[in-house]
């Protein structure tokens, strides 16, 4: 477990400091002086974060706050991540600011320009970039909070780069922000962030597989395993069988794990 003074925290503090476009320097240093002040910390797994290299980071969705919540992680364990997130937020001025300033990712969806995001996204993996993606593509409506079905971006980057493939489960944010909706931040009662960094994940079977349809779905399945996993331990608790389909507002069995 990797508390606020942790050493691998410590470790890695100058990295954050003096790498960044300035303006992701100034959020992350306001992001973490608000988490620090308002909220307790329990990071654990930092050591499984890729110091240096292209990789990509799969996490699950669990309130508006969570980006904050995963890029203060991310940013103090040595690693200035890009984001994919919904354009809209491109509309909001402020947020447009940061979100340019930070070089951000923004994903036109249900559209022809959908695919323009995943090329950036695999231009900054290919440029040695840290990526972080929402396999279930937007915040989760899941009843009992657990990661829900997800959607293929994911699985489709990992499996065109080949890039190292990080799961991180969380839990704590959607204390502060809870469901979809933005609204006024709660942080009484103190809440804590969980952060919980798994293994990278082994896809190496799936890259050159005829069938790509049928990779994609196996890839993306193995990745909402590992944070749904991940998401257990945080939560102590054992993770249901199956996963919430937020199209059908029920619960369904999983899908393919090996091809």
């Amino acid at each position: 477990m990797a508390g606020k003074n942790s050493p691998q925290r410590s470790s890695r503090r100058r990295v954050a400091l003096r790498d960044g476009e300035p303006t992701y320097r100034v959020l992350g240093l306001v992001i973490h002086s608000v988490d620090r002040a308002l909220t307790s910390y329990d990071w654990r797994g930092q050591e499984r974060i890729p110091a240096t290299g292209g990789a990509l980071v799969v996490a699950n969705h669990i309130s508006n706050y969570d980006p904050l919540a995963l890029g203060d992680f991310l940013i103090w364990s040595g690693r200035w991540p890009r984001f994919l997130g919904k354009s809209d937020l491109w509309k909001v001025p402020v947020v447009r600011f940061f979100a340019k300033g930070c070089r951000q990712i923004p994903v036109e969806r249900n559209s022809a320009r959908a695919v323009d995001s995943l090329q950036a996204a695999r231009d900054a993996l290919d440029e040695g970039e840290m990526v972080v993606i929402y396999p279930e593509g937007t915040v989760g409506t899941d009843p009992e909070g657990w990661p829900m079905t997800g959607r293929t971006g994911a699985a489709r980057l990992a499996l065109d780069t080949r890039c190292p493939v990080i799961p991180v489960g969380q839990w704590g944010a959607q204390q502060i922000l809870p469901g979809k909706k933005v609204g006024i931040p709660k942080f009484f009662p103190r809440p804590t962030l969980r952060m919980n960094v798994g293994e990278p994940l082994d896809l190496s079977d799936l890259y050159d597989h005829p069938d790509r349809h049928l990779a994609v779905r196996v890839a993306t399945e193995r990745m909402l395993d590992a944070i749904t996993g991940l998401v257990g331990e945080l939560r102590e608790e054992q993770p249901p069988a199956d996963r919430y389909d937020v199209r059908k507002k029920a619960r369904v069995p999983k899908g393919p794990r090996t091809v």
